[in-house]
């Protein structure tokens, strides 16, 4: 009698939060959603499950969307839209309400990957914390930023030259508890100390 194998790859709840007045009121059709939802499809091995939110830039609500997604199971969070210096741009507010900790360092290298292709990325404001279980991390509102961001910077020859802010959250989530991720290394390779490499899954 065969016993059941365990699945190779862990199954991922993920959200993604698209923050805009015009887009979640019809007068541009959201870019942000599709194209975080196509980035993490092709850099995760593991089965994802999406729930996908368009809002509006209000603070009240952006927090409100935060914690449904983080009390749904989400692993992981993440928001793009609303994180200038504008007067309606209140998404790290809304998401440092919610916060149980401070990730600075996810801004910090956002900052520091955008630099390298436009002098205005030091009036980006993106921050990420954990609540809970949940690793939240804020991105910026375009999707080509959003790809930059996440995998970093490479040179002519594909070679990375500034790491992208993604290869950390895998073991970000391992440490608090979450669902284990698998990276295809050819979007973006997860970094993880030896002891916490898992062994591949029997087939």
């Amino acid at each position: 009698m065969n016993l059941p194998t365990e699945p190779a790859h862990d199954a991922v709840k993920i959200g993604i939060v698209s923050i805009s007045d015009r887009a979640s009121s019809g007068v541009y059709v959201d870019k942000g959603l599709p194209a975080l939802q196509d980035w993490l499809t092709r850099a995760l091995k593991n089965p994802l499950q999406f729930e996908p939110r368009l809002i509006p830039d209000e603070q009240a609500t952006i927090s409100q969307t935060l914690i449904e997604l983080v009390d749904a199971g989400c692993a992981l969070v993440l928001t793009t839209g609303g994180t200038g210096p504008a007067p309606r741009d209140v998404t790290p507010e809304a998401t440092l309400a919610v916060a149980d900790k401070l990730m600075p360092g996810f801004g910090e290298q956002m900052r520091a990957i955008s630099l390298n292709f436009v002098p205005t990325a030091i009036l980006s404001r993106q921050v990420a914390v954990i609540r809970g279980q949940t690793l939240i991390i804020n991105l910026p509102g375009q999707p080509k930023s959003i790809q930059e961001t996440l995998e970093g910077v490479r040179d002519a020859t594909g070679q990375s030259v500034v790491a992208g802010i993604f290869a950390a959250v895998p073991y970000c989530i391992d440490l608090i508890g979450g669902p284990y991720l698998e990276t295809d290394d050819a979007v973006c390779k997860a970094f993880r100390p030896k002891s916490a490499i898992r062994a591949p899954a029997a087939a």
